[in-house]
């Protein structure tokens, strides 16, 4: 008998993609093969985003335009993730090309899902949010020496502008041991740098231990031998404490950058966000951040044009910007999402909203030009994620996040493989982009 060939379109975050990997680690042991080719594929699964209206726009999109392929080979099409958790009603009766639709709490089921459309069948399973989380075998889609690693799933923080919640469901933790379990299977793997990844990392273990045990996670992951670096991201302002931040600056093997999402600086916004942390907790943590002995390099988000924004409280995001400096910041439109607390507030218009953040983005891009200007001249430690040409390598610096970061392009005179360290000498630059030669 033939064996059924599967192809896996993954959309949206990262932590997504790491529902996608477990998802094609299920399809593996259920003796599916598995390719990236839908030309290839008799299923094609399209694991979706449903975080904003544009998502959801991708989502249907890429959906048909995957069912192109049914003229040739295809025998039917997946609809997978945030979309079909909270929207799989209306894709199931709306979308015809869906010849599938599967929640976020039913992945178990994905091999019987392409079993059933292989047959021609046309289902629908969308089970209620739980406490379940997705764990299991993964197969990376990631370069073999990274991987993110899902520590929860969830929030609880319910911001008035998102979601999440009624998509994810509650804020949930992975207990210690299956992360660290996971962790140890993926260096042993050749994984060097895990990337820590939850609806909001700081506030990991709190639901099963009591209180927050992020620190203490990461001093677990700490003692794997072959790892090298801990990269964390999405920490809420309000949760990094003293204790966070003495574990980054002390542990060699985390990497002093932390990505801190917050959305906003001033006071009155916050609030309309129902966002935790305050204009005063912001600023008081920033300058303890700039006042550590090791440089802690700071990513974060912010969202323009949210409803009661003014000319003021958009000032106080540039005059934050212009006192802190930070080298990676991104600026998105507020998005108007039922089904929020914020769909019913007086909207901005989106001319204004566009302005904003085009003025945030141009301040922006000056700030990283002359930070990157600073850095010439320096050594970094980087990791190596591929070769480019024949003596130039792309790699990144503990600074540079895979995806969402510059990468700095590196000369070697001699052969240097994916996933290796070494120490750069940083001799150029080209706005968000460095350039360098190995130390030798």
């Amino acid at each position: 008998m033939k064996q059924t060939i599967v192809g896996v379109v993954s959309l949206g975050c990262d932590k997504n993609r790491v529902d996608t990997e477990v998802m094609l680690g299920k399809l593996k042991q259920g003796g599916y093969s598995v390719t990236q080719q839908p030309e290839e594929a008799d299923v094609i699964i399209v694991n979706t985003c449903a975080f904003l209206q544009s998502s959801r726009q991708e989502a249907i999109d890429t959906v048909i335009e995957m069912s192109h392929y049914k003229q040739d080979k295809c025998k039917g099409i997946i609809v997978t993730g945030c979309l079909g958790q909270k929207f799989g009603d209306e894709v199931y009766k709306l979308l015809d090309e869906a010849d599938a639709v599967y929640g976020i709490n039913d992945y178990d089921s994905i091999c019987q899902a392409v079993e059933e459309v292989v047959k021609g069948d046309r289902v629908k399973r969308i089970s209620p949010n739980s406490r379940y989380i997705l764990e299991g075998e993964r197969v990376l889609t990631t370069p073999s020496h990274y991987a993110y690693l899902k520590i929860g799933d969830g929030c609880d923080n319910y911001c008035s502008y998102c979601l999440i919640p009624y998509i994810r469901g509650r804020f949930r933790s992975r207990t210690m041991e299956s992360v660290v379990e996971e962790a140890r299977q993926l260096v042993g793997s050749g994984v060097k740098e895990l990337i820590l990844v939850a609806q909001d990392v700081t506030k990991y273990g709190a639901d099963i231990y009591g209180k927050p045990q992020i620190v203490e996670l990461i001093q677990q992951l700490s003692t794997i031998e072959d790892l090298r670096w801990i990269r964390l991201l999405y920490c809420y302002p309000e949760l990094v404490d003293d204790n966070l931040l003495n574990e980054v600056v002390n542990n060699p093997k985390v990497v002093k950058y932390l990505d801190i999402p917050l959305q906003h600086v001033d006071d009155f916004i916050l609030k309309k966000m129902n966002r935790r942390c305050s204009e005063e907790g912001v600023y008081k943590l920033f300058d303890k951040i700039n006042r550590l002995q090791t440089k802690i390099d700071v990513r974060t988000t912010f969202i323009c044009g949210f409803p009661y924004e003014t000319e003021q409280s958009h000032l106080k995001v540039k005059n934050f910007l212009q006192k802190y400096r930070l080298r990676n910041v991104g600026f998105f439109a507020y998005s108007r999402e039922e089904g929020t607390a914020a769909y019913n507030m007086p909207q901005v218009h989106h001319s204004t909203k566009k302005r904003m953040v085009d003025r945030l983005y141009k301040l922006q891009h000056e700030i990283a030009v002359q930070l990157n200007r600073e850095t010439v001249g320096t050594k970094q430690l980087c990791i190596i994620d591929e070769q480019l040409e024949d003596d130039v390598y792309i790699g990144r610096t503990q600074f540079m996040s895979p995806q969402i970061d510059g990468v700095i392009y590196i000369h070697s005179n001699n052969k240097l493989n994916p996933g290796q360290f070494v120490e750069v000498n940083v001799t150029g630059e080209a706005e968000y982009d460095l350039f360098g030669e190995v130390n030798e």
